[in-house]
């Protein structure tokens, strides 16, 4: 680093010590949300920018510092126990930003991964420097930005003042990193067409917001302090960056061919699937306006995803699988509706219980693929509505008939705190001989916000299909309340018994549930100690008679460790009412009855800031006429940010009706990351109970950006050794951008 510029940002950040939010002094600890918001200013560069993140071109020292960020964890409205010094500027092309992250130990540093997007890692299990850039100045939305010491990327879109984040977004970025003996340092490049903003607003002003994580010390910092219940993107405390020019985003055109060379076998794939194929495809992003994109797919092809992992369900309704297909990935927060999860409030329910919109219902039978033909999204703002249009259609598939799948998302804010929205879903076979196939659904939601911390939630859904009998609506109103202290929410909501989205996933039908839950996060000032978590919670859940059917009555606490672990200790009082017999394997079926039963649990947590981290989770009890054991157990092990081994098991141990088993899930999952550009996947499940073992092995190398070239192979086997199916791909992608 040049001498010069070192020396100004010292003095940067030594000023910045004895300061508060916008240089005030003051008593400690501030009011997180009552401070100022701070302001920073862009500057012109002087001349070349060279990405290489030493911060020696002359144009650095002549831009404003922003410094003076604020503790978030663990000492909340403290300054910060090291000093960051974040410089912007901009030339004609690029948008340029620089942090200097001053750390007095730089060799424990811990960055965990190279690889981009940091798939499987949070970002807050390592060091990293992270900034959001609400380019619209609408107080809600941004693009996100993060980098660890060791030059790993994570970018995406952040919605609805944080509450939705969505990580399928990548932009061409360049960073690089150095780590040195005052710390470290990352320098980014941002193409203006990389960003949405409005080019005809002459200043551009733009929400800002920067976060640093020292992983070491469990701490967070933050430029504009926020308050421990809210996160960094809660946009809506963010500063103001002022001083950017009339940049033009260019013509916002992105287009990525692709070519896939693909040979499957295995006694469970049909023969029309067998054998060699080459194929490919494309996908185009345009943008219509400043705020509204167009995505273009044809011919999809998801073979680059990992597999899912493998789950042992021992209750009686389906399990939930996520998302990982990029396309649907990528602002899917805009389509979310449901029981939607309010940021570290506690819900009773989530997404994974009742959403009228889950695109794992498009393109995957059986969580095989069914080949998409062809499709296309509109996403973004148009006036004062948020506006998401889906399209997409597939191919006949072992018998099942073409299908067409359309959605249409609109919301908006009807004032500062409050926002409606429709959401509509079709769902239409497309060949005349599957005869009348359709499914459609209707659902009108709400979202306010009342004294910032109570929030009230509700919906109200009806399907259409043919030859649906019974009541086909649904509806939940939920409200809660959290502060530093207090977690306090309840719900209600009902179900109808005929009430079936065709492109959503509903955990239970034909129900009325009331659910209702209080909790405290008190800091007790206990040695190693940063917050307990004592809470209660109640759900009782009847039939459309008001029948009861479920019951359950929680006392649970939990534990946050300075060093970053957690202990999790609960008990469960639980009824259940059988309405048909409930087959738990081939061996066992419970049969029609009410039944009490209690059930304990404790699961703790070590630290991931050191090499070796693990969970290990006991629960049992009563298991309805009978008893149940479950040992679960994590491993992981990440010597440098090249490599890590990740170990996991799932043991259940059950005696029901008469009939004594065991279900046992086993995973191995190894990652190495040569560079950021070079990455390996392996990962190796063994599901007992389907007593089958599913083998993942995934080569990644992004040849220029946003460009990459995959190598996979996938295989599932059955006990006896023979290959149920067996696929080996070889995908080839090209960004170019206009």
């Amino acid at each position: 680093m040049g001498g010069a510029v070192g020396a100004i940002l010292v003095l940067a950040g030594m000023t910045a010590a004895q300061t508060g939010p916008n240089g005030a002094e003051g008593g400690f600890p501030i009011n997180p949300e009552a401070a100022p918001r701070p302001e920073g200013q862009a500057a012109p560069a002087s001349g070349p920018i060279v990405i290489d993140g030493r911060l020696d071109e002359p144009s650095w020292a002549g831009a404003q510092p922003m410094t003076g960020f604020w503790q978030q964890e663990p000492e909340t409205g403290y300054p910060a126990t090291q000093q960051t010094v974040v410089r912007i500027l901009y030339d004609e092309g690029f948008l340029y930003l620089s942090a200097l992250c001053y750390d007095p130990d730089p060799a424990h540093l811990l960055s965990k991964t190279l690889e981009r997007d940091y798939a499987g890692l949070s970002v807050h299990n390592m060091d990293f420097f992270s900034f959001y850039l609400d380019t619209f100045l609408d107080r809600k939305n941004s693009f996100a930005f993060y980098v660890n010491p060791q030059g790993g990327i994570r970018d995406g879109q952040t919605f609805d003042d944080g509450r939705v984040q969505d990580w399928g977004w990548d932009g061409n970025v360049e960073v690089r990193t150095e780590v040195h003996d005052s710390g470290w340092t990352a320098e980014f490049a941002i193409p203006w067409t990389a960003l949405r903003f409005d080019p005809t607003r002459d200043p551009q002003v733009w929400g800002l917001q920067f976060q640093r994580s020292i992983r070491r010390r469990n701490e967070e910092t933050l430029w504009a302090p926020v308050d421990r219940q809210h996160k960094g993107t809660t946009l809506s405390l963010a500063g103001t960056l002022r001083g950017l020019p009339a940049a033009r985003p260019g013509r916002n055109l992105n287009v990525k061919p692709f070519g896939v060379v693909k040979s499957t076998s295995g006694a469970t794939i049909g023969e029309a699937e067998r054998g060699g194929e080459v194929d490919g495809g494309l996908d185009l992003k345009y943008g219509i306006t400043p705020r509204l994109t167009l995505d273009l797919t044809y011919r999809t092809d998801f073979s680059q995803v990992e597999v899912d992992r493998e789950q042992v369900n021992l209750t009686r309704f389906p399990l939930f699988f996520p998302e990982k297909r990029d396309f649907f990935v990528e602002n899917s927060g805009l389509f979310e509706f449901g029981d939607g999860v309010e940021t570290n409030y506690r819900s009773g329910s989530s997404l994974r219980d009742f959403t009228l919109f889950h695109s794992r219902r498009i393109g995957l039978s059986g969580g095989r693929p069914v080949p998409i033909v062809a499709g296309g999204r509109m996403s973004g703002h148009l006036g004062e509505f948020d506006v998401g249009v889906l399209d997409m259609q597939t191919d006949g598939f072992e018998g099942g008939a073409p299908e067409n799948v359309a959605v249409v998302r609109l919301r908006r804010s009807v004032s500062r705190g409050a926002r409606v929205g429709l959401l509509f879903t079709s769902r239409q076979a497309t060949d005349e001989r599957a005869g009348e196939s359709y499914n459609r659904v209707l659902g009108a939601d709400s979202r306010v916000t009342l004294l910032r911390h109570l929030i009230v939630n509700s919906y109200f859904a009806l399907t259409e299909s043919p030859g649906a009998d019974g009541s086909n609506t649904a509806a939940r109103v939920w409200a809660g309340w959290r502060d530093a202290l207090w977690n306090v929410s309840f719900h209600v909501k009902q179900v109808g018994d005929a009430f079936d989205p065709g492109v959503g996933f509903v955990r239970r039908t034909g129900v009325r549930d009331a659910y209702a839950t209080v909790g405290l996060h008190p800091r007790p000032g206990i040695r190693h100690v940063l917050e307990v978590n004592p809470y209660a919670e109640v759900s009782y859940l009847t039939d459309l008679d008001d029948l009861l059917m479920t019951r359950t009555g929680t006392a649970g606490l939990g534990v946050l460790f300075r060093d970053g672990g957690e202990l999790r200790l609960q008990y469960n009082d639980r009824f259940e009412r059988l309405d048909q017999p409930f087959r738990v394997n081939d061996d066992a079926t419970i049969p029609v009855g009410g039944y009490g039963f209690r059930e304990s649990s404790v699961e703790y947590q070590s630290s991931k800031n050191r090499s070796v981290s693990g969970i290990l989770g006991w629960s049992g009890g009563g298991y309805f006429s009978g008893t149940r054991s479950s040992l679960e157990g994590g491993l992981l092990w990440q010597p440098d940010h090249h490599f890590s081994v990740e170990l996991s098991a799932s043991h259940n141990d059950l005696t029901v009706a008469a009939s004594s088993f065991t279900a046992d899930v086993y995973a191995t999952r190894l990652k190495y990351a040569y560079s950021t550009r070079l990455y390996f996947l392996g990962f190796v499940q063994y599901n007992g109970d389907a007593d089958q073992m599913i083998t993942n092995l995934r080569l990644n190398y992004i040849h220029s950006p946003l460009s990459d070239f995959f190598l996979v192979f996938t295989e599932r086997r059955d006990a006896g050794g023979g290959v149920l199916e067996r696929g080996l791909t070889a995908k080839l992608t090209k960004y170019v951008a206009f």
